[in-house]
């Protein structure tokens, strides 16, 4: 009587209109997942605009006292306060995509345990995927397409200048070694102490926020439960 409703005898296989609900389910888990990936990329976007605007807004507002007063005083006061207000939006938008990719990457360990199961109902389409179906740090990285630049391997250095939070960091490097040379020559010191300041603090911007970046990919790794692991 039960069979013939269609209802599946306790232990037996599952029925052709389970598998259809349990498909359903998964691929609006796996839109859901895709929506608030779009939403993590514009608010990205937005914020390396909005830092850009103020970076634009500050040059322009240099040259013009530049131009009034011939790189005067005035003009090393306001650089230097000018500067520590970009410097410190940079950061800011840096920790904050930093921040939104780390969730993306969330998502995306979501995304890749949907394909997983995906491939427990249908094993014969894994020829077809060529995304990730695994939720460690390394299926992540598949699915991103980012297989070369894993830790430790010469291509993530390469990678990391190209993503939206290395360019940031070298840009706001910039902004910082300007702003220590200027600090330097307003206290008095002769131009290759500036021209040393100004190295000094480009270079250890980069090196913190590299570090940083690092410590926020290892984190996750850590932190994250695995368990579709992939085989070695």
């Amino acid at each position: 009587m039960e069979q013939s409703r269609g209802v599946q005898p306790t232990g037996g296989p599952p029925s052709v209109s389970a598998h259809g609900v349990t498909m359903q389910i998964l691929a609006t888990e796996h839109w859901s997942l895709l929506a608030t990936r779009s939403l993590g990329y514009t608010d990205s976007f937005s914020r390396v605009n909005m830092f850009f605007s103020v970076l634009s807004g500050v040059v322009i507002a240099l040259a013009l006292i530049a131009q009034a007063g011939r790189f005067n005083e005035t003009f090393v006061v306001a650089a230097v306060l000018l500067l520590s207000i970009v410097f410190f939006v940079g950061e800011a938008t840096i920790a904050r995509v930093a921040n939104l990719n780390n969730e993306d990457a969330y998502w995306v360990k979501g995304m890749n345990r949907i394909r997983h199961a995906y491939l427990e109902l249908h094993p014969e389409l894994s020829e077809y995927f060529v995304t990730g179906q695994h939720d460690d740090l390394r299926g992540i990285f598949t699915t991103l397409g980012l297989t070369t630049a894993l830790p430790g391997q010469l291509g993530g250095l390469s990678h990391g200048l190209q993503t939206l939070p290395g360019m940031l960091t070298v840009i706001v490097a910039v902004v910082a070694g300007a702003w220590g040379a200027l600090a330097v020559v307003a206290l008095g010191a002769p131009q290759s102490v500036a021209i040393a300041a100004g190295a000094a603090c480009f270079l250890l911007t980069v090196v913190a926020n590299g570090i940083s970046a690092r410590r926020l990919i290892f984190r996750f790794s850590k932190g994250a439960e695995t368990r579709f692991p992939t085989p070695d």
